[in-house]
């Protein structure tokens, strides 16, 4: 018969702690029981420009466990509605593809774009209603085709 933890401390860990990696280290070992060892996550990032240099737009996400987690995509207005979205995306994808991913989630919110994500094959698979003043947040996925 084993006891109850019954001692124990909660408190803000140091730099020097958070920096070790103990805490991930220790996560990944309990994961690998389930699923197998699985590398580091690796970076997606892409970038678009104008015709003078100037940063338009850009994708920042990465693949862990064969997926792509977009965690942020952006076009400026007056660059929207010419294709900088949907190339970011397909760029994005397909280097995820390369890195093995074989599908895509992201989250956005309502009055970003939801619909511009239906369109490039994004099914909705969630949402939280009320995320912040009564807008929407939105979780979508897509698989990736080869």
């Amino acid at each position: 018969m084993t006891s109850a933890m019954t001692d124990f401390e909660i408190y803000t860990p140091t730099a020097e702690e958070v920096h070790s990696g103990v805490l991930g280290r220790r996560m990944r070992q309990f994961n690998y029981g389930f699923v197998g060892e699985y590398g580091q996550s690796q970076p997606v990032w892409v970038s678009a420009r104008d015709a003078q240099g100037e940063l338009v737009g850009g994708l920042r996400g990465f693949v862990f466990l064969e997926w792509l987690n977009v965690e942020l995509l952006f076009v400026d207005e007056a660059a929207r509605h010419h294709g900088v979205g949907r190339n970011l995306l397909a760029t994005a994808e397909q280097k995820a593809r390369n890195l093995g991913a074989h599908s895509v989630t992201l989250n956005t919110f309502e009055w970003q774009a939801r619909e511009f994500y239906l369109k490039q094959g994004y099914e909705e698979f969630g949402h939280i209603d009320n995320y912040i003043q009564g807008f929407q947040l939105v979780y979508l996925k897509k698989v990736l085709t080869s």
